[in-house]
Order: structure tokens, then sequence, then C-alpha cells
């Protein structure tokens, strides 16, 4: 049968025992939607958490970004990245709105703030940049050219849960921050999404957004959507809540591991750390370069014949996609950088209940090929 399989992430779970307490309250007070007690619970609770001012809870990440782009009324072209899952673009051709990519930093793997003022024309609104992997964009390069330019700033910011910048919460940049709580982040709620704002104004505007467009029982604002979160799904945040330290000491020993015992393997990339940051080691991508034995995807197959089941995270460039591939920004001579990460990374597997004794499993997979060389 061979060794168990190893998957790239699972679900950070609490004992099931301690739901129930949940799920009792939620059938008493027979509310189990429509923004509840738990609900308000898990918005306050969280702010507190992550020290932001102001955070409204959505049904999931790709409905958070919709309706962040309606809350800001951006129209016209957004400059964005290739290189990032697709719900960053889709949001913007649901939108209606007309994607613009430029190429990544090398090093960071998010926006080129350089690339992006390149990319400025006249229907530019806004600029949706990506913490990839949990790693800060250059927040302040990309303020400072939408402050000259006038636009609007909105972080995918799905990875990026817990992460802290400088001694506060990265969630506090732009003028919008969106949080994935799917079952594969760092902190879930099974499905679910978050919109983090600066203000109450822009909150209460969220608020109709994701109700249809309701202001009260007879007053509809807007062409709202059902982007609200259920009281069972904000129930498991609030009790996910009560281990999210501990899970997140955990993923970062796992990091620390892998970077130990990959350190210096010729031909394997690893990324490192930016300054002033503590992470939430979201995700340990590695990128495989000239020197090593296999290739990309020479390793990555390999790896699952041993029943390890990494990620190519992300692969391929949304950038030549069906529907993208024939924008301007899309020719492969405009992002070199995001094409050379998309043909060499692989995700390796991290969650919090990941033995080290896998994590050594699998970076003994990566070092076999050298063996095998001579």
């Amino acid at each position: 049968m061979g060794s168990p399989k190893i998957f790239v992430t699972q679900p950070a779970l609490p004992p099931l025992e301690e739901f129930i307490p949940y799920l009792e309250k939620i059938w008493a007070s027979k509310v189990l939607t429509n923004c509840g007690p738990f609900h308000h619970e898990l918005e306050a609770a969280l702010c507190s958490y992550l020290g932001v001012d102001h955070l409204a809870l959505c049904t999931n990440g790709s409905i958070a970004l919709l309706t962040a782009l309606q809350t800001l009324r951006v129209t016209g072209e957004v400059i964005t990245t290739p290189y990032s899952f697709v719900s960053t673009s889709h949001s913007l051709l649901w939108n209606n709105l007309n994607p613009v990519f430029v190429d990544i930093d090398p090093i960071t793997l998010n926006l080129d703030p350089a690339r992006i003022e390149e990319a400025i024309t006249p229907n530019t609104t806004a600029i949706m940049p990506v913490h990839c992997y949990g790693t800060p964009c250059d927040v302040e390069g990309i303020q400072h050219i939408a402050d000259i330019y006038g636009l609007k700033v909105i972080y995918d910011a799905a990875h990026a849960f817990g992460v802290r910048y400088k001694g506060e919460s990265l969630l506090k940049h732009g003028d919008l921050s969106i949080l994935s709580l799917h079952a594969t982040k760092v902190f879930n709620t099974f499905e679910g999404g978050a919109i983090v704002c600066r203000d109450a104004t822009v909150k209460e505007r969220i608020g109709y957004l994701k109700n249809f467009g309701f202001a009260n029982e007879t007053t509809v604002t807007a062409s709202g959507i059902n982007g609200k979160m259920s009281e069972f799904n904000a129930a498991l945040g609030m009790l996910q809540l009560k281990y999210i330290d501990a899970m997140l000491a955990k993923r970062r020993a796992i990091e620390a591991h892998y970077r130990q015992c990959l350190a210096g393997l010729e031909g394997i990339r690893l990324l490192q750390p930016v300054a002033d940051t503590l992470g939430n080691a979201s995700y340990f991508p590695i990128f495989v370069g000239e020197g090593y034995p296999l290739s990309r995807d020479g390793l990555y197959f390999q790896m699952r014949e041993k029943n390890i089941w990494g990620r190519r995270y992300f692969y391929p460039l949304i950038s030549s996609m069906p529907m993208y591939r024939k924008l301007p920004s899309s020719a492969p001579d405009n992002l070199p950088e995001a094409q050379k990460a998309s043909d060499s990374v692989i995700c390796l597997p991290i969650y919090p209940d990941l033995p080290m004794t896998k994590v050594e499993r699998v970076c003994e997979a990566i070092r076999a090929p050298f063996a095998h060389a001579q």
C-alpha cells in the first residue's frame, strides 16, 4: 500500500465535542443566518484579535472581493498580478472591469511598484495587489503611487491572516483588505471571507451590498448580493479563534524545520522573510532551478509517487488562461518574473498537525534525486 499520503494542507479542526454548545445556542435562538448573534460576535472578536477597526464577514473570499469592488465603485482598469489564485482576477471580470497585469518582484513575488506606475493610464482607477503566501507587499511604495494618481487600493489578503508588519496588522493597509476563511487557510470557518475597512460608513455600505442592498425592511439602496456568513460558520470561527495562536506557533515551527532541512540545497530557492514582519507560515513554497537534478515537474511527480502531494501554486499563470490571454498586458514578454516563478514553484505540505517526521520525509524526497544523479 505504500506510505500514507501527505497533502499540502489540511484544515485545523477543534475537538468536535467543543462545538456542541455552539450548535445548541444556534438551535435555541432559531437564528441560523442573516447576521445573527455569532456573526456579530465573530466580527468584534476578529477586529480585536487582528488589531483592525472594522471587519465585515462574508460567505467566502470571492464574494468579499466582488463586494469590495462594488463598495468602492471601482470602474475601468484595475492593475493586478498574474501570480495568484484565479479568484483575484475573476472578481474583476464579474464586475465588468478590465484587468491589467504587471510583473512581480522576483524576491517577494508580489506586485513590483515600478511596474505598476508604468501601467497606469487615464482609465486606471484601482490597484489590486496580493500578499502572496502571506509575504507583505511593498505597501509604502504602492500607497505612494496610489496617492499620486488618485487610485484605490484593494489588497487580496487571502494568505495574510494574522501577519504583522512593522508592529501592526498588515490588513490595515490600503482602502480595503480581503480575507479568505476557507478550510485550507490559516484561520477558517469552513467557508468564509471578510472585508477589512477603515471606517463605519464603509462597513455600513458593505453590509447593504452583502444583503441584497437592503438598508431596512422596505428600502433597497443597491443591487446587492447574498453574501452573508451563516451562524454555523461564524460559531465555528469563534471556536477556532481559541486555538489560533497555538496553530500559528506550530506552523512557524514547521516552517523553521523546513528551512533547516533544505538550507543550502543546490537548485532549490526558498523565499526569505521580509524585515519587520511576523509571518503566519501559511504556505511553504520552494523554487526548482538550475543545478537541481530534475525539472520542477519531474520533482513534483516524483514526490507524488511517494505520496507527497504538493501543489504548484500558482501554475499556470492567470494571464495564460483563455479569458485573459488576449489582453495586451498578458503578453509573456511583459511578465518574465511571474512566468519564472510559475514554472518553478512547488508548495510543500504545511499544516499545524504535520509531524516533524513527515517534514523530514518530504525533505528527503527533495534531496533524493542528487543521490540518483551520481
